[in-house]
């Protein structure tokens, strides 16, 4: 839970510094100073809104530093000068995964995306959490909100979650078109890619499910699960050449895997 927490905590603060650059307490496109229509720059923040920022981004770094209640004490800082700010809510949110709170989080994510509704990360990671705490049915509605977004930058993660809920749903043909969905917009997305090759193996589409191991490796994505996939799909397809040399890979980078160990075993469909 922590690594797929602080990866969403990464993604959210990416974003948030952008949003830092440009964030105003007038909306876009607001009249000025000058009485002109202008977009909102760092200078149009209040007093409060600044010391609200610096100590949502305090929070951010003890966290990563693992010190979460120090974290929690700047948030609610944070929330005291700003009680507004979404963004603190959706790291409250994420900081209270990493702890199990799972009711805490869900009131911060709803918090965070009630004040902004439009906001594609926050809804990408409820849609996530949600999925991740028995509730992959309504996972799917945050994550096709996300994708109506313009502004999110990473259309592949979301389609990709959208897969991976769908398959907790066992509706195998929703996943599917999500996972080729995220490949089209991110060729590199190696778990979009596993995927999309354990359901061909899975259908006995062996020379499909080849093309996107192939895309794997010639990535570098050299994990246990797509060596091991890579190998037993050139089993079946009787290439004993490159079998053996996948096995080689296998055996030297994980030598003590479950997987390796099934290789040794001929079990190639336990």
């Amino acid at each position: 839970m922590k690594n797929t927490v602080s990866w969403l905590l990464t993604t959210l603060l990416a974003t948030l510094l952008v949003a830092l650059a440009g964030c105003a307490a007038t909306g876009p496109g607001a009249p000025g100073r000058s009485g002109q229509a202008e977009l909102p720059t760092a200078s149009d923040l209040t007093d409060n809104q600044r010391r609200a920022q610096i100590r949502l981004e305090l929070a951010i770094n003890y966290y990563r530093e693992g010190q979460l209640p120090v974290a929690l004490d700047e948030l609610k800082n944070a929330l005291q000068s700003d009680p507004n700010l979404a963004d603190a809510y959706g790291v409250r949110a994420l900081i209270y995964m990493n702890m199990n709170e799972t009711n805490l989080a869900d009131e911060n994510f709803r918090t965070a995306i009630r004040l902004a509704p439009n906001n594609p990360e926050l809804t990408s990671n409820y849609g996530w959490f949600l999925c991740q705490n028995g509730r992959a049915a309504e996972s799917i509605a945050y994550f096709e909100e996300t994708l109506k977004s313009r502004t999110y930058q990473q259309p592949s993660k979301a389609l990709n979650n959208a897969g991976l809920c769908s398959l907790k749903l066992k509706n195998d043909v929703a996943a599917e078109r999500y996972f080729k969905q995220a490949f089209q917009f991110d060729p590199t997305n190696a778990s979009a890619t596993l995927s999309l090759a354990t359901i061909h193996y899975q259908r006995r589409e062996y020379e499909q499910a080849r093309f996107y191991t192939g895309r794997l490796l010639k990535d570098d994505v050299f994990s246990v699960e797509a060596l091991w996939l890579a190998l037993r799909t050139e089993h079946k397809l009787g290439n004993l050449a490159a079998e053996n040399s996948l096995a080689i890979q296998l055996r030297r980078r994980f030598p003590a895997s479950k997987e390796f160990a099934a290789y040794q075993r001929g079990a190639f469909d336990e």
